[in-house]
């Protein structure tokens, strides 16, 4: 990547936040966070054919009918969950591994799954080759959580569901916050922050329209 890649992707994703400020309310994301999207290399993520792009702010294809999530949509739903340096943090869908890299920059823990074997192992192995070793990587159906590590200051789900699984909210510490797109494939879906008070009240807030993958594991039913 050069300076010059970075300094265009920063500056796009900060066009976009300001576009989008009249769904979100964000005027601008917190420097932490736009550092983080400066530091971690993005090529590293993509396949080899689409690394000519990988600094563009866009999605794009990672193989299996996934894909690496829009450099704005990371820095948003990292942003949406207020990091902080002692945060414990899981992620539903580890997928190309993007935004566990993104997020180990700024918290002291990153707990990851990934349902699609090939995608978790490949993932796995490029965080461990750039040194991210504050973040733990699974595969499995999370949809039920990690329990192992619970509970989460906050936990951020990268594909599509099609309502809020009971035990995310569940693994949720007092004070702690869910990112979480909610919709169906043939229709709308919306980000969705929830948040948890300290008497273990849930608020939910709707952020903006988005566009994901389908989530593909089980979830128990729960409303919002």
């Amino acid at each position: 990547m050069t300076h010059q890649q970075i300094n265009n992707l920063l500056a796009s994703i900060e066009a976009e936040c300001r576009h989008t400020t009249r769904y979100t309310g964000i005027q601008a994301f917190k420097p932490e966070v736009m550092e983080a999207i400066a530091k971690v290399p993005r090529e590293e993520f993509v396949p080899k054919s689409y690394k000519p792009w990988a600094y563009e702010n866009s999605p794009l294809p990672i193989g299996n009918e996934q894909t690496i999530s829009q450099p704005f949509i990371v820095a948003l739903m990292t942003d949406l969950l207020c990091p902080e340096k002692d945060h414990v943090i899981l992620e539903v869908g580890t997928g190309s591994g993007y935004q566990a890299a993104i997020l180990s920059q700024l918290v002291y823990r990153v707990y990851t799954l990934e349902i699609i074997l090939s995608l978790a192992l490949k993932a796995e192995k490029i965080l461990k080759r750039l040194g991210c070793q504050n973040v733990e990587s699974g595969q499995g159906d999370a949809s039920g959580g990690w329990p192992k590590y619970a509970p989460y200051d906050g936990i951020i789900v990268t594909a599509a569901a099609t309502h809020v699984p009971v035990y995310l909210k569940e693994q949720l510490k007092p004070g702690g916050r869910l990112v979480i797109p909610i919709g169906h494939p043939e229709g709308r879906q919306f980000l969705w922050l929830i948040q948890k008070d300290k008497q273990g009240q849930f608020s939910s807030q709707n952020i903006l329209p988005v566009a994901f993958v389908p989530f593909t594991g089980a979830l128990s039913t729960n409303d919002m």
